[in-house]
This record gives structure tokens, C-alpha cells and sequence, in this order.
């Protein structure tokens, strides 16, 4: 197959088996289902240069700008496959937010700058949204841009930006006018990190991992030529890259991998002799039925051209919040093994079980809180009043 095949025309299950055929047959054995679940550029180069040289590096790209071109339903082929075979996670910020925001909203000179770059791998980006008081309410941000003839002067603080240490780019959400609408005033700009006044401090998580950063803007100054769009308009641009990735926030593979690892160690560790613990076992099983049925659902309204509304909220609340329960049972079963963050042996396999406790903690927060998403649901769907 060519890359200038329409993967479009082929029946999902088509796309699947070749698509599972080859990503098995070329991803490396040793970054299959790392421990590391935000494996840095450099850890994971081999399999991000692989798939750009396949030309399968960028799903949703269209074909003309290096990218396959999927249709929503192909890209949740490629996903469930990405991960039922144990691929890593690559550095995807310019693959998933800044290419497709360039490809809609960039100029001519942006996309030919940038594009091929990503693809490449020699930018790599991260993604400055949130702010120490602008988390989940995204619109209070306060980082200031001004402009200053040709360029902007931009100052004030990120954090919580996933892989900053290791990025070259960074595209950034920030104020160019006080507006008492607070979403409006709010500007897209791309900046370079080694640009002077920028600080990267990383943040270790709950594993010791150093994904998460926090970073300084000290009078930095940034061609008025990086702003993406129209000066204040940002918020509208933020909103419009989303589109059908939100789906994949509640999408079932990672409590469908805990809940096989569970089932690992509590046979080994013969807790299928308890009748209690036989039951909670089944609630998650049907739990994780009911999770899958619920996200097909969603697929299916993506598969036949529809758009996802307010009500996909409810996909990642009951994802989350199964994958903290299936992960939580596992230290109970794991007794007073619980404790180690080390691999529980069962025979010559290791059982990430802490490992996994402790991932499960921020799909509840991340990509807008569980408590975002109640409210969302209260307000979009049902229809209740505010406050």
C-alpha cells in the first residue's frame, strides 16, 4: 500500500487488519505497554520516525500536508489498535493540536514553516494552556502579550505543561486585551523555548516522573508573525482543534488493560476464592461492557458524519472514574504487596499494580476535570440553572 492510499475507501475492518499487521510487525518489542505512560521524544524516536517514514505519523492530517487523511472512524481504528498492541505514546502535541491548528487557521507561510518540521520531529511541541489560577476555567488566564511593533512581549506563567522540558515549541494561549467577556481577548501565538526570557521548570508527579512543567515568561519577545488567526480571536481557534479527539478521553483501553492485569494477579494470588471479591470483579467487568457499548455509541454518531455534543462528557467521567476502581482493587488484592512501586511477579510477568493506581489519579483532572464535566452535563444536557 502507498501513502497516497484512500484508507477512506476501505471498510473499517479492512484498515484494521492492515493497519494492525504492520504497526505489530515494525513497533519496537521493548516500547510495547512501557511503564512510562509520557515517554519523553528522545525515548521514543525510533517509533515516531518509523511511522513518519510509513507515512502513518498523522492520522487526521490531510494527505497533501504528510498526514493519512482518516475519516473519524478510521482514526478510531488506528487508535484502539494503537492501543491493544501496546504502543508507546509519542510526543503528539504538533501531530494532534498544533499541525491540525496551522492546517485550518495558519497562513500559507506557517504551514510550509512548521508542518514538515513536526513531521520530522526536529520541533517538538508542547502545549501552553493552563495557568496556576486558569486550570479548568481556562478563560481566567492571565499570561499578557503586548505588542511592540513588529513583535509581542508576552509575560506571565503556564504550568502543568506536559513535556516542556523536552520541547522546542510551545503553542501558547495568551491575553492581548482585558475584555469584561473573558473569552474574548485571547490570542494563539507560537513560541520558540530557547527564546530568551523563557524558564522550564519540570514538576515530578505522583510516580517520580518529571512529565509535567511549569514555565516562566519573563518579557519574551515573539515575531507578530507566529500569532495564529486573528489577534483576540484564540479562544474560538482553541476550542476548534478539539473536534472528535474529545471522544478519546473516555476511551476504554486503559481500564480494559487494567482490568487484565487485575485478573493476572488475582488469580495468581487466589482471590477468585473469595465470593466478595468475585463480585466486585464482575461489577467491573460489566462496568467495562457498559463503558465500551457507551463509546460506540459516540463512535457511531462520528462514523456516520455526525458531530458529538455536550452529552460525550459523560464518557470520560464513567472512564475515569472505572479505571481509579479497577486499579484500587488491585491493591486490595495485592494485600500488603501494595505498597512497592516495583512490578508484582506473577511467574515471569510483572503486575504494575501501584503503577497503575497512580496513573489512574489524573484522567480525572486532566483534559477538564470530572467536576467540569458534571457541570457541563447539569448545564448542556440537562438543563439546570446555574449556581
Amino acid at each position: 500500500m502507498s501513502q497516497e492510499q484512500d484508507w477512506n475507501a476501505l471498510t473499517d475492518e479492512e484498515f484494521r487488519t492492515i493497519f494492525r499487521a504492520w504497526v505489530d510487525a515494525n513497533c519496537p518489542e521493548h516500547l510495547r505497554f512501557m511503564r512510562k505512560q509520557r515517554p519523553t521524544f528522545d525515548e521514543v524516536a525510533e517509533w515516531y520516525h518509523a511511522l513518519n517514514d510509513k507515512g502513518w505519523l498523522s492520522p487526521v492530517w490531510p494527505v497533501e500536508y504528510g498526514g493519512m487523511g482518516l475519516d473519524a472512524g478510521k482514526h478510531i481504528v488506528y487508535v484502539e489498535e494503537w492501543a491493544r498492541l501496546g504502543c508507546p505514546r509519542i510526543p503528539d502535541h504538533g501531530i494532534g493540536l498544533t499541525g491540525p491548528l496551522l492546517i485550518e487557521h495558519g497562513t500559507d507561510a506557517q504551514r510550509a514553516e512548521f508542518l514538515p518540521k513536526i513531521l520530522t520531529g526536529e520541533h517538538v511541541w508542547c502545549q501552553g494552556y493552563s495557568e496556576p489560577g486558569a486550570g479548568s476555567d481556562l478563560a481566567s488566564l492571565r499570561t499578557q502579550a503586548v505588542r511592540d511593533g513588529d513583535d509581542f512581549i508576552i509575560n506571565g506563567q503556564k504550568i502543568w505543561t506536559t513535556l516542556a522540558h523536552c520541547a522546542n515549541w510551545i503553542l501558547l494561549l495568551v491575553r492581548t486585551t482585558n475584555s469584561e467577556k473573558r473569552q474574548h481577548g485571547i490570542t494563539v501565538i507560537l513560541v520558540e523555548l530557547s527564546s530568551p526570557g523563557v524558564l522550564v521548570r519540570p514538576i515530578k508527579n505522583l510516580r517520580e516522573e518529571e512529565d509535567f512543567c511549569e514555565v516562566f515568561f519573563e518579557n519574551v519577545r515573539v515575531p507578530a508573525r507566529n500569532v495564529v488567526g486573528e489577534v483576540d480571536a484564540g479562544w474560538a481557534l482553541a476550542k476548534s482543534v478539539l473536534g472528535h479527539e474529545r471522544i478519546f478521553l473516555g476511551a476504554p483501553s486503559r481500564p480494559e488493560y487494567a482490568l487484565k492485569r487485575l485478573e493476572i494477579l488475582a488469580r495468581d494470588r487466589g482471590a477468585f476464592e473469595d465470593a466478595a471479591f468475585r463480585s466486585r470483579f464482575a461489577k467491573l467487568r460489566l462496568d467495562l461492557y457498559d463503558l465500551g457499548s457507551a463509546f460506540e455509541r459516540f463512535a457511531k454518531v462520528l462514523r456516520e458524519g455526525g458531530t458529538l455534543g455536550a452529552d460525550v462528557s459523560v464518557l470520560k467521567i464513567f472512564c475515569s472514574e472505572l479505571y481509579q476502581r479497577i486499579t484500587e482493587e488491585m491493591l486490595t488484592v495485592a494485600g500488603e504487596e501494595a505498597r512497592f512501586y516495583d512490578d508484582l511477579m506473577v511467574g515471569d510477568r510483572g503486575i504494575d499494580a501501584m503503577n497503575l493506581y497512580l496513573d489512574s489519579r489524573a484522567p480525572a483532572i486532566f483534559g477538564g476535570s470530572n467536576e467540569i464535566q458534571r457541570t457541563i452535563l447539569a448545564k448542556a444536557v440537562l438543563g439546570l440553572p446555574s449556581g
